[in-house]
């Protein structure tokens, strides 16, 4: 942190939250009206299976311009644009449509996802401060803030507890690259038999928001981004999760799980076990 970092005076938590709250109500707005005037895939990026529409793009510009009309020395690290960097060691982290398949074939589970996080922008040593995780086409709203608990639509969620690992609903998520999907349903088939079921609904944010909410057990997924699980990763971890790495790790791109206390525990070991 620099010395005029240090000497900058933040807003709380709880400030911030109404600022990412705002500004992804208008975003989801935007978004949601122009799926219903169609879309279409704009680019591909890491795979032919990994692409954007013009909404993702448009999205995120105008999650920007609201951010820096708000916080204009802070910094952004978005999907669909430049990092910018900022000066107050505040950064948004912002997926302007977390599923972007989904949002393409019109299935209902995709969202806006926008955090604020300080010292550093590497999900294995920031502090996650605030975090809003919209889906559009439910109108719900999951929102946390660090030490503020967890919300659905402004009323307190909370993660199932004491849940064993036989009769646990799990969620995982898979890559675009082929080579490592192949590697994750290996993995998911050997965990397949010892849960109650598994889910692949095809945004992480909001898959971690599900598990926050009790309506999944746990979530476990290798290769997210850090857009991918700043906001979720907050609401699940305020909302009583455990969210995590393996092998004592934070939550990174190598691996993110989110579970109540034992559950979590019994997970990591037969994901460890899995390879």
């Amino acid at each position: 942190m620099t010395e005029h970092e240090a000497s900058v005076v933040h807003p709380s938590p709880a400030e911030l939250l109404e600022i990412a709250r705002s500004i992804a109500a208008e975003a989801a707005a935007f978004a949601a009206e122009a799926r219903r005037h169609g879309v279409s895939v704009a680019a591909t990026k890491s795979t032919p299976t990994d692409i954007v529409t013009a909404v993702d793009r448009d999205t995120e510009a105008l999650i920007r311009r609201r951010i820096l009309e708000a916080r204009p020395d802070d910094g952004i690290l978005g999907e669909e644009d430049a990092t910018r960097i900022g000066t107050t060691g505040l950064d948004w982290v912002v997926d302007p449509i977390d599923g972007t398949v989904n949002f393409l074939y019109g299935i209902p589970m995709w969202s806006i996802s926008i955090a604020v996080v300080s010292g550093s922008t590497d999900p294995a040593t920031w502090t996650a401060l605030a975090g809003v995780v919209a889906n559009p086409t439910t109108g719900e709203v999951y929102a946390a803030s660090l030490g503020g608990g967890a919300t659905r639509d402004g009323e307190p969620i909370r993660a199932n507890e004491d849940v064993p690992a036989d009769r646990a609903l799990v969620a995982t998520g898979f890559s675009y690259s082929a080579e490592r999907r192949r590697e994750q349903g290996r993995v998911a088939a050997e965990l397949l038999p010892q849960i109650r079921d598994l889910r692949r609904l095809g945004s992480a944010a909001l898959d971690l928001c599900a598990v926050a909410d009790g309506r999944l057990d746990a979530f476990y997924e290798r290769g997210l981004n850090p857009w991918d699980q700043a906001a979720g990763g907050l609401v699940a971890r305020e909302a009583g999760a455990v969210v995590g790495g393996l092998g004592g790790a934070p939550a990174t791109g190598e691996m993110v799980l989110a579970a109540g206390p034992g559950l979590f525990d019994e997970l990591a070991a037969m994901l460890e076990a899995a390879g």
